[in-house]
Formats: C-alpha cells, structure tokens, sequence
C-alpha cells in the first residue's frame, strides 16, 4: 500500500476499506507518513467526507493507536458523559454526583481547558485539596466505593488523535465532520465506557455555530457508537448565551452546589436532569427516561445528590466542607457590578465574547502556558428575554484588579437590549440515539 495511492482514492470520493484506514493512521502514529501527506489526506477527507463505515474504522484505529482503559473491574454499566463545549458549562460538575446518587458508576477521564475558562478539572481544584493525580487502581476502587471519581487524562491515550488534531488545526480541516466525530469517539471509547451521552452544543458559543450542522455531527457521532458496541444518545442544547449564571472555575464550583440544591440556575438544572435521565436509562438503572428522571429528582430533593459530591470531593483529597460554606472557595478582591445604561429586555448575550471577558480577568487560557486564577470570572444577573431597568446589574464582575475597562467594554458590546419583549431561546433542540 502506498500514502500517495489512498490520499487520490479519497480525493476522487471512494470509499477506503478497514485495511486502509488502519494502514493510514499506524504510519502515521509511527511517523511512516509525514505531515504533508497526511495534511492532503484530511484535506480529501473534507471535500469528499467518509460514510459511516470508514467514520467507525477510521475512530477505532485511533482508539487502537495507544492506550486504552480497562474498566471492566468497575460493578455496573459505565456511563460517560461528553458535551462539546460551551460557556459556562457546568453540567460535569452537577451530574456526575446526581447520576452516582443513584448507583450508575462514572468514572470520569478530563482535561485541562483551553479557552474561556478551565476545564473540569481546573473547576474542581478550586476546592482546596482536591486532586486527580490518582493510579489506575485507585480510580476503580473510588468509583466502585463511592460511584464517582475524577482523573486526569492518560498521556497515551489516542496519539493518533492528538497529531491529526493538532494537524487540523493549522490546515484549515478542523470542520469536517468525519473528523470531529472520530476525533471525540476515539477518546471516549479508549477511556473504556460502556455507553455514552452527548451534549452537543450548537449557537453562538458552541463549536457549531447552526443546528443543522450540530445534528449532523450528533448523528455522526451516535451512529459511530452505535456501530461499535457502545449504546449511544445524543441532546442537541443551545449555546448562544452562556448555561447558568457563572463563567469562572470557584463561581462555577459554587453554582454547582446550588444547583445540587435545586436552588440553581433554571437552565442548567434542566438540561442535567435531561443528560442524567439519558445516563441512567442507558445503565439500565430505569426501564424508562420518565422513571429516570423522576429518581434523580428525589435524589436532588432528599440531599443525596449533594451528599455524593461531599464524598467524592473528600475521597480525593478536597475540603467537602465548601459544600457547606463555599466563601472557603478561592474569593476574588474586587466585585463590581455592570449597570445597565437604559430600560429594555435583554436581546441577546453572545456567548463565546462572553466567555472572552472571563478569560480576560484570568478564567481561562489563551495559551497552554498560561495560569488560571481560580477565584475571577462573571455572574450573569439577567438572561435573554429577562426585563432590566437602567442602573440594574446586567452582570457581577469578580476580579483580582481594579481596572477592568477592558472586560467592561467587552461585556457592554455582547450584551445586547432591546425596547421589544423578546423569546428566551429553545434550551433543547433535539434528541438522537
């Protein structure tokens, strides 16, 4: 088999067999195949995509070009969650203690976030103490114990994955498909699940932007699960204004809590109930999404959702008493409200400029390299559709410096009102599986 031959097959819109694809993506694990070639292959791969066969081969041999988890020593059906990202997206957080609460094992593999703000793991350390750095056996025995752990990604997992994305990247063949879907598929399936749930975003804040293109990546996705032996459902939810109330890792943590109170943002909550009803259904924990529901309801109401994340947090090192008291989280120095300059109703809150403001006062990274203050970030006081009076607060600012005119004017340009009542936006477009 020659590179040379396969890139003109995919460039003419043939289908590559199993054999092929596997030959591709070893050579280029093993740097047999250079980047250029595989810059022209990825980019045939964008004007003429894969159909699903090749989209399930092509995510299996990136799964099979490194590690994968073995959690067969976990009791129960494993169920892994994974949305595509957003602007205070918080759901991590909220439901991997509801689902524990009520006996579905999840064992949960992150990463560190690049971007508006930090990733679960970076959210989770803002609790003092808490840690990932746990051994493979020790993250089976927490989840058998308590349900629910939390580590670090393994540094082998998908190096296939990790070259073509960082390829994509500077290529211009980020936005395909076949590509994304293989790309979240294979380190899901490598982190060993047994079934898995989809959160994919669409709007502005989302990966992508227009609900066509976030079903057809869903459908993608689901259909790779599916074909694979993984159960696999998928929520397309919006994005175009941030989820919740707070953008920053501490404010997060605390929202978390609430919500795990049921004192917290209405859209989160929902949209947790509806991911952790899919998780629950799939480990066959109910016989129905209704049945489901109903149970993490309870389990959010009799205080056993938040008992969980008292447990999980302690069992890896954290202080579970910000449970109780979250003013021990990291606090800000400076808190300054954003008024609104007029009378209207909130017309739109542009989510990724939002999350650029956050990532402005330190929330997020802009690069690798960079360092997360924990403590900072933004408290949304009005959501679209919301009536504000002149002089209300549109936003509360947490800050670690006093002059933030830039992070003001930013918020002033993304936060749009308007004379006319306006439609708070769909939370739920659709449901795949």
């Amino acid at each position: 088999m020659r590179m040379v031959d396969l890139i003109e097959k995919k460039r003419d819109g043939y289908a590559l067999t199993k054999e092929e694809i596997q030959f591709i993506i070893q050579g280029y694990t093993n740097g047999a195949i250079p980047d250029y070639q595989m810059s022209a292959f990825a980019m045939a791969v964008f004007f003429q995509g894969m159909n699903d066969e090749e989209t399930a081969e092509l995510t299996m041999a990136m799964v099979h070009s490194g590690e994968t988890i073995d959690l067969s020593k976990i009791d129960g059906i494993k169920v892994d969650k994974h949305s595509t990202g957003g602007v205070g997206d918080t759901t991590t957080l909220v439901l991997g203690p509801l689902v524990a609460s009520v006996g579905v094992p999840v064992a949960k593999m992150s990463g560190r976030g690049l971007g508006h703000t930090g990733g679960t793991i970076d959210k989770l350390e803002s609790v003092p103490g808490f840690h990932v750095e746990i051994s493979n056996e020790e993250f089976i025995e927490l989840v058998n114990k308590n349900k629910l752990a939390v580590v670090g990604q393994s540094g082998n997992l998908t190096p296939a994955d990790k070259k073509l994305y960082a390829l994509r990247d500077v290529t211009a063949t980020v936005n395909s498909i076949p590509l994304i879907a293989s790309s979240i598929m294979s380190k899901k399936i490598a982190a060993g699940a047994d079934a898995i749930v989809l959160d994919v975003k669409t709007g502005a804040g989302a990966f992508m932007k227009e609900l066509d293109d976030a079903k057809a990546l869903a459908k993608a996705m689901v259909e790779i699960g599916n074909r694979v032996g993984r159960q696999t459902m998928a929520i397309i939810s919006d994005m175009s204004q941030p989820l919740g109330y707070a953008i920053g890792n501490a404010l997060e943590v605390k929202e978390a809590i609430d919500t795990l109170k049921g004192e917290g943002p209405e859209d989160l909550q929902e949209l947790c109930l509806v991911l952790g009803s899919h998780m629950v259904y799939l480990a066959k924990k109910a016989s129905s999404l209704e049945e489901a529901r109903h149970m993490l309801e309870r389990a959010i109401e009799d205080g056993s959702a938040l008992e969980a994340f008292k447990r999980f947090l302690a069992a890896q090192g954290g202080d579970a008493s910000v449970v109780d008291d979250p003013s021990k989280l990291p606090q800000a120095n400076y808190v300054i409200e954003l008024e609104a300059k007029e009378d209207g109703y909130v017309a739109e809150i542009v989510a990724d400029e939002i999350g650029t403001a956050a990532m402005l006062l330190g929330a997020g990274r802009a690069t690798k390299e960079s360092t997360i203050d924990l403590a900072v970030g933004l408290v949304l006081r009005k959501k679209v559709g919301d009536a504000v009076k002149k002089g209300e607060s549109l936003v509360t600012i947490y800050s670690n410096r006093e002059q933030i005119d830039d992070v003001k004017q930013k918020l002033y340009e993304n936060i749009r009102l308007s004379s006319e009542r306006v439609q708070a936006p769909t939370l739920i477009y659709d449901k795949i599986s």
